[in-house]
């Protein structure tokens, strides 16, 4: 049977058959309609009892979240999901995973029972194709590093959320150009949200280094490399001297905020908000850039 009159069984008209098809990510792409562009936002997420204390700084996440248009997804890159290569969450429904340890109960009985988008991830996927593989992901859900701060900013969970993972083998600017890919979903009502910390040091330290204020030193440099736009150095964080080592003593928590800066276009600008340290080894520096 030809072609054509495999089409006339099908009830598809001579029209259809002339029309000029439509790639697999142009279809995507058109399940949302184009909106505004979107803000960006660095969210320092600290202990996880942030997701049930009332602080300060789960004040500032709410405050930013009046500001906000409604999104039609989040996508978030948390500092608690570390893979070799990159991968996106892809599931209807996440779970809601509990990846800490010694926290009372009631952090425990917490559940934010998003939805995912399955059509968001393969929309995704195909951004950064043909370059970058992404791996859809039916497994992994949403860690603290998500779910404790956008409890904050969306508490009746009616917004879809995805994660996309760290590929904690690349260096800081192979993030940095990764991130520029996810460009095009902020004008398709993606919220992109990078969530970790700035200065995160909990691991033991001799008693010298102890009595060094490196936290407030690290975050006076790296806010004011933020501010001035001058993300270079931010890529070499390694070379900006002992204070910034010390607060930056492993990437995991920092790379969330080098997705963040890769997104920046100009003419935008970029505001801190939550800017102190929630204890000496962590700050809860977070930024919104629109």
């Amino acid at each position: 049977m030809d072609r054509k009159k495999f089409l006339q069984l099908a009830g598809l008209s001579s029209v259809a058959m002339a029309m000029k098809p439509v790639s697999n990510l142009e279809s995507m792409m058109s399940v949302f309609e184009n909106t505004p562009k979107m803000p960006v936002l660095f969210l320092g997420h600290g202990t996880p009892m942030n997701a049930i204390t009332e602080n300060e700084y789960t004040l500032g996440f709410k405050k930013v979240a009046k500001n906000l248009p409604k999104p039609n997804a989040i996508i978030c890159i948390s500092a608690h999901w570390l893979t070799r290569g990159t991968k996106i969450t892809a599931m209807e429904n996440p779970r809601t995973i509990y990846d800490f340890g010694g926290f009372p109960q009631e952090l425990y009985d917490v559940n934010y029972p998003a939805k995912g988008s399955p059509t968001l991830a393969k929309k995704t996927q195909k951004l950064f194709l043909p370059n970058n593989h992404i791996e859809l992901d039916h497994e992994w859900g949403l860690d603290h590093g998500t779910w404790s701060v956008i409890k904050h900013l969306y508490p009746k969970a009616d917004i879809p959320v995805l994660q996309l993972s760290i590929d904690y083998y690349k260096p800081a600017e192979y993030h940095f150009e990764l991130a520029k890919k996810l460009s095009k979903l902020r004008r398709k009502g993606v919220l992109i949200i990078g969530s970790g910390n700035i200065v995160h040091n909990i691991g033991k330290m001799d008693a010298n280094t102890a009595k060094h204020d490196f936290g407030n030193e690290a975050r006076e440099i790296v806010n004011k490399l933020i501010l001035d736009e001058n993300f270079k150095p931010l890529l070499n964080y390694k070379k900006l001297g002992k204070a910034v080592q010390l607060a930056i003593p492993t990437p995991d928590h920092y790379y969330p905020l080098i997705y963040s800066l890769g997104l920046k276009e100009k003419p935008e600008t970029i505001t801190l908000f939550n800017d102190s340290l929630q204890n000496p080894r962590i700050s809860m520096t977070s930024l919104k850039i629109n």
